[in-house]
């Protein structure tokens, strides 16, 4: 979960300000700003909480299961993409990749024996 806080924090910060100057993505209308920065919002208040996995134990069961539905759903939903609309950028090709990777791994920590004595 360390992992997806390094990148989802500063996700959200490009996504809801300076979302042109990473990816080839113009926001014309005040309705994209404002979708913009709900995404932004959603990453920033996951981040909350897998920061509270991290540093409480009562927190750490729902900041796994959080991270692994949020990291799968996004690769799904890039991999559906890449079906329908084609290849994106090489940036979005490492993101679902890197969605991909940490999401199974969340599923291997949800089923380990570890978290299941708990």
């Amino acid at each position: 979960m360390i992992i997806s806080v390094i990148v989802v924090i500063p996700a959200a910060i490009v996504y809801g300000f300076d979302i042109g100057a990473f990816l080839d993505i113009d926001l014309n209308t005040i309705d994209e700003q404002n979708f913009s920065k709900a995404i932004m919002g959603l990453y920033f208040g996951f981040s909350i909480l897998w920061i509270l996995g991290i540093l409480r134990s009562t927190y750490l069961k729902p900041a796994l299961i959080s991270n692994t539905v949020f990291m799968l759903a996004l690769a799904v939903g890039r991999l559906l993409s890449t079906i329908m609309d084609g290849l994106p950028s090489e940036a979005y090709l490492f993101g679902t990749f890197g969605e991909l990777v940490l999401g199974c791994y969340g599923l291997w920590v949800l089923n380990s024996k570890y978290l299941k004595k708990s």
